[in-house]
């Protein structure tokens, strides 16, 4: 089956963090975290609706400027969920510039920033083009906790670790997977068009089988006769990302928690193993801690990111650290059994 999100790094495991999600068939994209964006399009940033914050060091905050740049004069908003404080850095950065040139006829774009504090959304604001970014108040969303989008298709949820700050974590989950079968679609005489889009909300949803899917003008198919010939029906993808947390027990537990079954775990590994005290003294986790956390959550795939620069004279040392982990070999991080 074919996976709703395509998911891959920004940049190379030694530059700025950072994953891209490409809802393929949606026309939209998702970022966490917004360092160096230089390596992606135009065309991919304006896809952008939605950008995943873990903490604002420059590293991951950096390429807010050129998201907000690209984005500036499309109709679609952009929204930001990050940590406690982000809204008044992202007006601050805001009023940074001068705005004269975006009149009246221009196209009113907004900007919503969520802010997340004991795992909800605590305060939100919005930011209009046509206003000069004057910063407006906004209702956060009712979402569960530990919730910061929750659509038809998936939801995100996140978790807050320690790194000395809040340092976000986030996890897209996708319940249930929708593909139509292109084959079926033909023999069935049934055309390519947005009412696929609606039977898979229906399927989604867990619509009855006689209900009814308009596919053209006075035509419609029952969504039981699709779930049997055209839809098929699968376990949801789940993508986790982890950067910049310190390895206490706290932050093992809701690693795990989060990552639980994830088919693509994205975790940092800054330092080996040999450099446990550098890693505790800057709060950052170890290749083959990332490793073990990644075996203890389930992941099926793991992908490690934001190593060290003093590792660049062996660029394979990490991974292969948190690979032997990942598989139960070598060393898993001081006393990892307990922690997970």
């Amino acid at each position: 089956m074919t996976w709703l999100v395509q998911s891959r790094l920004l940049n190379d495991p030694f530059s700025d963090p950072g994953v891209y999600l490409d809802v393929r068939f949606g026309r939209r994209a998702l970022l966490f975290d917004l360092g160096d964006l230089g390596r992606l399009s135009a065309r991919e940033v304006m896809r952008v609706s939605d950008a995943f914050v873990s903490h604002t060091h420059m590293d991951h905050f950096g390429g807010f400027d050129r998201l907000l740049r690209l984005c500036l004069h499309r109709p679609a908003p952009l929204r930001l969920v990050g940590p406690p404080g982000i809204v008044d850095q992202v007006e601050h950065r805001l009023r940074s510039y001068t705005w004269n040139l975006l009149g009246s006829d221009a196209v009113d774009f907004r900007l919503i920033v969520h802010e997340v504090e004991a795992d909800r959304i605590a305060r939100s604001a919005e930011f209009r083009s046509r206003e000069a970014f004057r910063r407006r108040g906004h209702a956060p969303p009712a979402l569960a906790p530990g919730r910061v989008l929750d659509e038809e298709a998936f939801r995100m949820e996140t978790v807050a670790l320690d790194h000395g700050i809040p340092s976000l974590a986030f996890a897209l989950v996708e319940p249930v997977r929708v593909n139509v079968l292109q084959g079926a679609l033909e023999a069935q005489g049934l055309p390519v068009g947005p009412w696929l889009a609606e039977a898979k909300r229906a399927a989604r949803r867990g619509a009855p089988d006689e209900t009814r899917i308009a596919v053209a003008d006075g035509v419609t198919v029952a969504l039981g006769a699709l779930r049997e010939t055209v839809l098929r029906l699968g376990p949801g993808q789940k993508v986790a990302y982890v950067t910049d947390a310190a390895d206490t027990p706290e932050n093992a537990a809701r690693i795990v928690a989060l990552a639980r079954g994830a088919d693509h775990l994205f975790i940092e590994a800054a330092f080996l193993e040999a450099d446990r005290d550098v890693a505790a003294r800057t709060r950052h986790l170890t290749a083959a801690r990332a490793g073990a956390l990644a075996r203890a959550a389930g992941a099926r795939h793991l992908t490690t990111f934001h190593h060290s620069a003093r590792y660049l004279e062996r660029p394979g040392a990490v991974e292969a650290e948190a690979r032997a982990a990942f598989r139960g070999e070598g060393p898993t991080g001081a006393a990892s059994d307990e922690r997970t």
